[in-house]
């Protein structure tokens, strides 16, 4: 019994010293913190309705926090989430052959933004990344008679992706 005991503490004491550590500290939100306006992000890009699908999508992410009211205005609010998207690209990343041509059926789409997560009256952000970024991938039909734009299921993945990374990375310390 003494043996399967030494071998335990030893196998305990080596998985101990594996050098794996969790690095975050937490939740850096200040508490006093409640309410928090996400006003539209602004968009570079040109691509209809993009701003409105992200910022619809930071807003929703905030609000499965259940810590904040989330509202679509900068006035009355204790932070702020400010946004501007930068870039938005869709680049094909995969070619097949249809009727002997080459031809794109596949696509990477990206989004960069720069935000800014801000407590109201003061001047240092808590949080900000001047080139946030994100990206989602898409097939195509090949077949002509079978085909939609798989674009737009593609931007609301792309949302709700960057909006998770996004809102963890403002509230949590990793």
């Amino acid at each position: 019994m003494r043996r399967r005991d030494a071998l335990a503490a030893v196998v305990g004491g080596l998985g101990a010293g594996c050098g794996y550590a969790l690095v975050g500290k937490g939740i850096t939100t200040d508490a006093s913190i409640k309410r928090i306006g996400v006003p539209l992000f602004k968009d570079k890009t040109g691509k209809p309705g993009l701003g409105q699908r992200v910022t619809q999508a930071v807003v929703e992410e905030l609000l499965k926090r259940g810590r904040f009211v989330v509202v679509k205005e900068a006035t009355n609010v204790d932070a702020v989430v400010e946004g501007e998207i930068l870039a938005y690209n869709a680049i094909p990343v995969n070619f097949g052959q249809v009727a002997g041509q080459s031809q794109t059926n596949r696509y990477a789409i990206a989004l960069v933004a720069s935000v800014v997560y801000r407590k109201v009256g003061v001047k240092e952000p808590i949080w900000s990344n001047d080139a946030f970024s994100q990206r989602d991938e898409y097939d195509v039909d090949a077949n002509p008679a079978s085909y939609f734009d798989r674009e737009n299921l593609s931007i609301d993945r792309l949302s709700a992706a960057f909006a998770r990374s996004l809102v963890a990375a403002m509230l949590e310390a990793f």
